[in-house]
């Protein structure tokens, strides 16, 4: 039977204190304290993780049984907040604009109940609030402390503004997409503005690049699969009379399908290489998969999906092309994961927007996600 439980109003004055403080990647060191104060006051252990930022609670169940781990993030965003909210950013420039701080206060609510209600744990559960995960690599940081080592399954969440609160999506299709960052480096021989046939310019290079990279999803990937390849920088030059020896471009692949990435991977190479050589020009390549798709475990997802509608309404996943580290743990640990709706009004801002209102109502839904699914999941792993 499924737990009902009701997001008091000190957890919501929990979750408007850490909207006001945010904090950016691997800066969350005020944020870190805070959340281990309120562990503790709640009897809750913090383990030693080795984490400069970020930290882990551990909670005993009174019975025998797998050990498990439930996940927030609790990274702050270099935006200028936009909401007119009573509890709006107080750290001028940065903003929980991608709702983290539903995040950790669902997390914290969960961490609260557990606590209190050991004897209903068989096994034990470990709390992690994760750092940077805007940046894609916080996941690997707590990887590379080793402090998910003995878990055997993670649960995380994702605030979703295009559901409403009390609505929650999860199941087996991908939820998430794989990230790829990309940047060249276009090298040439600079020149006076008015001699360029005295050197070689990188600039018309580049744009030729841009402009045929936009045709590598349109003719080579299958139209039944959702990619895209975003150019989102350029750079190039300063002065107005000289034609510069470098310039380069920067952005992302998102992708839901694992062999699209090397199909993407191995044109994209070809292009800019290819049209570096007709225009005699060089280029540096660096291609990072910063991470795979996000897809829940089957048999854990499916059990946890179908108790979902017990305490929530259930919906069915409106896949994101945003990417999310979470994805990362499956080297250590089984995934169960779920869209919490946040707001859900027409034309609402989305995530990373100075505009994002994540709604107060969520808060309470994700606390019972955490609760039930952790419970659900310990029973299925015994």
């Amino acid at each position: 039977m499924s737990e009902h439980i009701t997001a008091g109003d000190d957890l919501i004055a929990i979750r408007h204190y850490l909207h006001q403080h945010p904090e950016l990647s691997f800066k969350e060191y005020d944020t870190t304290k805070y959340l281990a104060k309120q562990l503790r006051e709640h009897g809750i252990e913090v383990l030693d993780s080795g984490l400069d930022t970020g930290l882990v609670g551990l909670i005993e169940g009174t019975k025998p049984g797998p050990r498990i781990a439930l996940r927030a993030d609790i990274d702050g965003l270099p935006i200028h907040e936009d909401t007119g909210l009573p509890f709006t950013s107080l750290n001028d420039g940065v903003m929980h604009g991608c709702g983290h701080d539903l995040h950790m206060s669902g997390l914290l609510g969960a961490a609260f109940w557990l606590a209190e209600h050991r004897d209903r744990i068989a096994g034990s559960i470990k709390i992690l609030f994760q750092p940077a995960e805007e940046q894609g690599i916080g996941s690997r940081e707590v990887l590379a402390a080793g402090v998910l080592d003995d878990v055997e399954a993670i649960i995380g969440t994702h605030n979703n503004p295009n559901y409403k609160p009390g609505e929650i999506a999860i199941g087996p299709q991908p939820m998430m997409a794989g990230c790829v960052k990309f940047d060249v480096t276009l090298h040439a021989q600079g020149t006076h503005g008015a001699y360029p046939q005295k050197g070689t310019g990188p600039i018309e290079a580049l744009a030729s690049m841009i402009l045929s990279l936009q045709t590598i999803v349109s003719r080579n990937v299958s139209p039944l699969h959702a990619v895209v390849l975003s150019i989102t920088a350029v750079r190039g030059g300063d002065v107005w009379n000289v034609i510069p020896a470098e310039a380069g471009f920067k952005g992302t692949v998102r992708f839901f399908e694992k062999t699209d990435e090397p199909l993407v991977h191995g044109r994209f190479e070809t292009v800019v290489n290819n049209t570096a050589a007709a225009y005699g020009i060089s280029a540096d390549i660096d291609w990072d998969c910063i991470q795979q798709p996000l897809v829940n475990d089957p048999e854990l997802g499916e059990a946890v999906a179908g108790e979902v509608g017990d305490y929530a309404t259930l919906k069915p996943i409106i896949p994101s092309m945003a990417g999310e580290d979470f994805t990362e743990y499956v080297a250590k640990s089984r995934l169960v994961f779920a869209f919490i709706g946040s707001n859900g009004e027409p034309g609402c801002a989305d995530w990373h927007s100075p505009h994002f209102v994540g709604l107060d109502a969520a808060v309470e839904p994700t606390v019972n996600f955490y609760v039930n699914a952790a419970l659900k999941v310990l029973d299925e792993l015994a």
